[in-house]
């Protein structure tokens, strides 16, 4: 469907549908295999394709078709939309949106800079990363590193509305990607390094009105709770459940950032996010839980409010954010059908919880080296710290060694893929280890608000930082172990073809066999892949496209040009040799077979 006709569609259904058009437009269209309407394909998160004219048969056969540069160097996280015959593209802070027509090689039908003052630059925790725009009632949806959303007509790229939704002089900015969900825009806030007050913001898609904002931590009116409604572990959270458990008023600078991924499932009419770490990393000064951070939230679109919580990281000790996706999917868990929620955190568990009514039905490590925690309490839900590992047991300045995962987490931001054939998830994880040194630090607005010094490496014997793994998420096991030499800090892609996709921060689009993790393909784009890998069609015709452009927490020693070990909040150590095989450059290749 060509752009004109697709807008003209959209513009008439409004005039029937009324506000409910938005869910019911992208709800339609998600089903749609030649498009990619959204940034991780669905609403549920999958990052699944019903396209088949690749396979295992003749993925040996890909090659480049085209390219695109952006102009732009660091980190290019997300991937592009597909939307008719139109692409649309985004790039890292300066945040430019380009809109490709696919009729006409990929000629530029407008592009979209921002003006944004480049003193946000610094108080970006982990490179000027962008995750990516959202489609919704004929706008693009595109979220600045200023804390500016945007609303763009996907038509001519004209501003339709624009909102400030933070205030980067406070450390506030924006990286996630937004998610349409009927008549709104769910948007979060980044920042958790400076001490900001986390939440989810409901924009109405119509002209950018706030229709509803919900904290991470803080009182009960602020976080949308309903004390007697509003579950944990199946039981009424009480009230000012998050109040109780933080000192005084550090909840007003309490982290709990929001700059993950979002997902909704239509029929419970809930959508899910995870919050991030509370402020500040030196644990020894905010004693307590520090509720809601590092929490799963389940919450009414309409409203805000919260259905259900889960906090997995009581405390946090080790900077494990929450914010990974959570893929809604349903499959058999210990052999009993269930609506599941599946997320993959970055303290190296993956959870498995019934997504209606919260309840944890599975906690498995799924990276060997995991070593903070023994287990998971199925009872209490929560996990059973090893003091070895504690970065709390023994005061502010203490380096405590060796502890697995790194702050970056068995898995970052880069999402990971349901294949509904298989029933296997397949993630890309980080295999990284680190020293923890939690030191004293007082908050100011504007400035980091850390405590703490890190150094990263690989497990103790091993050399590799990274795998891309096939996961059994209703048995919580690891089905087969593809080793990378790095993270692999791209998004994987699964297709009907009994294929997956994705890219490695040596800048390899690889191809490997659903069932055995066989490679089947590589080819070495121009820079390291932090991007997603996406797919569609164009006349009949099935094309994977990927953002190259090493950047992002593991690339950030390249990307801003940072050479101390511990530089990079710990990073920069572990990935130093990364600047033998890659450079810095943002380009968008695309590949198809003959």
């Amino acid at each position: 469907m060509k752009l004109r006709d697709f807008s003209v569609l959209a513009c008439s259904a409004l005039a029937f549908a009324g506000p409910a058009l938005a869910n019911e437009e992208l709800q339609k269209l998600e089903q749609d295999p030649n498009q990619w309407v959204m940034p991780t394909g669905d609403y549920a998160n999958h990052r699944y394709s019903s396209l088949k004219q690749i396979t295992t048969a003749n993925a040996k056969q890909l090659h480049p078709v085209w390219s695109f540069s952006t102009g732009v160097l660091r980190g290019h996280e997300g991937g592009p939309l597909i939307i008719g015959d139109t692409m649309y593209v985004h790039t890292p802070f300066p945040n430019k949106v380009f809109a490709l027509d696919l009729n006409d090689n990929g000629k530029i039908l407008w592009q979209y800079e921002p003006k944004q003052d480049p003193n946000v630059i610094p108080v970006m925790c982990c490179d000027t990363v962008n995750r990516g725009v959202a489609y919704g009632d004929g706008k693009i949806i595109l979220n600045q590193a200023d804390a500016t959303v945007v609303a763009l007509d996907a038509k001519t790229g004209k501003e339709v509305w624009k909102v400030a939704n933070g205030d980067p002089k406070k450390g506030e900015t924006m990286t996630a990607a937004p998610m349409v969900v009927k008549d709104k825009v769910l948007v979060g806030i980044s920042g958790g390094e400076f001490g900001v007050q986390g939440r989810l913001t409901a924009y109405n898609l119509k002209d950018g009105s706030v229709a509803w904002k919900a904290y991470s931590v803080g009182p009960d009116d602020q976080i949308l709770f309903d004390p007697q409604k509003t579950t944990d572990m199946g039981k009424p959270v009480g009230k000012d459940s998050s109040l109780s458990t933080w000192q005084g008023d550090q909840w007003k600078t309490g982290g709990g950032a929001t700059w993950g991924w979002y997902s909704y499932d239509p029929k419970l009419n809930l959508v899910y996010y995870g919050s991030g770490n509370p402020s500040t990393w030196n644990p020894a000064q905010r004693p307590g839980d520090n509720k809601w951070s590092m929490t799963i939230f389940a919450r009414n679109p309409d409203t805000g409010v919260a259905k259900w919580v889960y906090q997995m990281t009581p405390h946090d000790e080790w900077d494990y954010d929450g914010i990974n996706e959570m893929i809604l999917a349903d499959i058999p868990v210990k052999g009993k059908p269930t609506k599941a929620l599946v997320h993959f955190d970055r303290n190296g568990f993956e959870y498995t919880l019934n997504r209606e009514t919260g309840e944890l039905l599975l906690a498995e490590k799924y990276d060997p080296a995991v070593n903070w925690a023994t287990h998971v309490d199925m009872k209490t839900g929560r996990p059973e710290v090893v003091k070895q590992y504690s970065t709390n047991a023994n005061g502010e300045d203490h380096n405590t060694k060796g502890i697995c995962p790194a702050a970056l987490g068995s898995k970052d931001q880069q999402p990971a893929s349901f294949d509904p054939q298989t029933g296997l998830f397949y993630v890309p994880t980080n295999h990284v280890c680190m020293d923890y040194e939690p030191f004293k630090v007082s908050y100011t607005a504007g400035q980091p608000f850390v405590g703490a010094t890190l150094s990263m490496f690989p497990p103790k014997g091993e050399t590799n930082l990274g795998n891309f793994i096939a996961f059994d998420a209703g048995q919580g096991k690891v089905v087969w172990t593809d080793k990378e030499p790095f993270s692999v800090w791209s998004g994987a892609l699964t297709t009907a073809g009994g294929v997956a996709f994705y890219g490695t921060l040596e800048g390899y689009l690889k191809v490997v066999d659903l069932k055995t993790g066989k490679e089947l393909y590589k080819y070495k784009t121009p820079s390291g892949i932090i991007g997603n890998v996406t797919t569609y069609t164009h006349k009949g015709k099935q094309y994977i496209a990927v953002l190259s452009g090493v950047g992002g927490w593991a690339g950030i020693g390249m990307a801003a040009g940072l050479a101390n070990d511990t530089d990079g909040l710990g990073a920069v150590g572990a990935y130093k040799s990364l600047a033998n095989y890659t450079q810095l450059g943002g380009v968008l290749t695309v590949f198809a077979v003959d």
